[in-house]
């Protein structure tokens, strides 16, 4: 896979539009980012370190929440992965040349879901006010990935 078969496929979802952030091509919904291209900095390779990083085109995808990221993680589809400056952000990052066809569709689909259901909450939100919510969240990825 690479970046012309996520343009193809981003793009054919409803409402996409495919804009230019950081000199990167990103696709958004509803002018929310949910996958861009993200080559490494030299600070990301500097922390690579003796490590050798992931080769290739490398996409980012956004995610519902921390925890849908660390069961992603968790389930470690070949080429997702993450680096320290993600830490604590929403998001992961695919390397195109690993990852199965299916696995980046369905992250690209999830991310896509996320963003449109964030950008439909802040326009509701402006017009009503938000109910408390009790306890915490245990959210998981919803998205079935295969294994190795």
């Amino acid at each position: 896979m690479n970046f012309d078969d996520v343009d193809e496929f981003a793009a054919g979802l409803s409402g996409v539009t495919v804009a230019t952030k950081w000199g990167h091509r990103t696709w958004m919904v509803d002018g929310k980012g949910f996958a861009w291209q993200r080559p490494f900095s030299k600070a990301d390779l500097k922390r690579f370190g003796d490590q050798t990083p992931p080769q290739g085109e490398i996409l980012a995808v956004r995610v519902e929440n921390l925890d849908a990221k660390d069961a992603l993680l968790e389930i470690a589809p070949p080429g997702f992965f993450t680096i320290p400056h993600f830490d604590g952000y929403a998001g992961i990052l695919i390397a195109l040349r690993k990852a199965r066809v299916k696995d980046v569709r369905a992250a690209i689909l999830d991310a896509f879901r996320a963003m449109a259901a964030e950008a439909t909450t802040s326009r509701r939100g402006a017009a009503s006010p938000r109910q408390p919510t009790h306890g915490t969240s245990d959210r998981r990825a919803t998205r079935t990935f295969g294994r190795r």
